[in-house]
């Protein structure tokens, strides 16, 4: 594929349009590298889905966006890129399993955000293939925003290279810092943020088609809680990077433990569903730019 394939949308991306694209039969293209961009021109906050969004995390408001707000808002260019008949494979076999959030300045509530979403690399793994999406955030000519977010998928797609560099998540997490029920409900109103209607983030019966025993969370959903839970993880008028490794699911339902190495830069966590293997690792730390 040589052409670039650009996706503009003037507001938000409907996301009936681009599910019902994702259960198309097409043939697949094998390029790892699709040439797909989407752009999303003037997005401003909606106080009310901003409220909930808050108050489904626990995160706290303030004069400036979370960190996780691009991330969790922006999410539908990724579906749009995602669920697009140029990529490489159907959107229901993909994994997401890396998140490299960087703030770079604050973004007050009031601005008016372009978003940009494009593949950046595709390349083979021992398993598989992994996709990475490169989203920004500009307000006005500056960055304000940007992610790394890694999606893989298994088959077979070549000889794989080395692993990325940031494959490799920490191994110490600290001490138990709290332990909770995430609440069993708005999961339906959380897909409406991400645009993700994944019937394995909603309902029992379709995720027990697919081998797990309950529903799992949305993993952006779940960060926030850890993010609530960590001191000074809250202060979005710091910039901050946050690189959270996804490492298995959040069932609905099932009580959590949060580890974290307290007052350190950065700072290390780790959230346990069972109690050997984490589910969720992560590293939040200051930036500097």
């Amino acid at each position: 594929m040589t052409g670039v394939i650009q996706l503009s949308y003037a507001r938000r991306p409907a996301s009936l349009r681009y599910m019902l694209r994702a259960v198309r039969p097409v043939r697949r293209h094998p390029d790892l590298n699709p040439r797909i961009v989407a752009t999303w021109r003037d997005h401003r906050v909606d106080p009310r889905d901003l409220a909930s969004f808050l108050e489904i995390t626990g995160l706290p408001a303030g004069p400036e966006l979370p960190l996780l707000y691009p991330h969790v808002f922006g999410f539908r260019l990724a579906m749009a890129v995602l669920t697009h008949p140029s990529f490489p494979v159907p959107i229901w076999g993909v994994l997401q399993t890396r998140n490299h959030l960087v703030q770079h300045r604050p973004i007050p509530l009031e601005s008016a955000m372009d978003l940009d979403c494009r593949v950046l690399a595709g390349r083979p793994t021992a398993k598989g293939a992994e996709f990475d999406l490169r989203t920004t955030v500009h307000v006005g000519a500056r960055l304000a925003w940007e992610s790394l977010v890694t999606f893989f998928t298994r088959g077979r797609f070549g000889e794989p290279g080395p692993d990325s560099p940031q494959a490799r998540s920490p191994t110490e997490f600290g001490t138990l810092a709290a332990e909770w029920t995430p609440r069993n409900a708005a999961h339906w109103r959380f897909g409406g943020f991400t645009g993700d209607y994944n019937g394995i983030h909603l309902w029992d019966a379709y995720a027990r088609r697919l081998g797990f025993p309950r529903a799992l969370f949305h993993p952006p959903r779940v960060l926030g809680e850890c993010l609530s839970r960590l001191p000074g993880a809250c202060d979005h008028a710091a910039p901050q990077r946050l690189d959270a490794w996804l490492k298995g699911p959040v069932p609905h339902g099932r009580p959590v433990r949060l580890h974290a190495a307290s007052g350190a830069d950065p700072t290390t966590f780790a959230l346990f569903v069972e109690p050997e293997r984490p589910c969720i690792v992560g590293r939040l730390q200051r930036h500097n730019g």
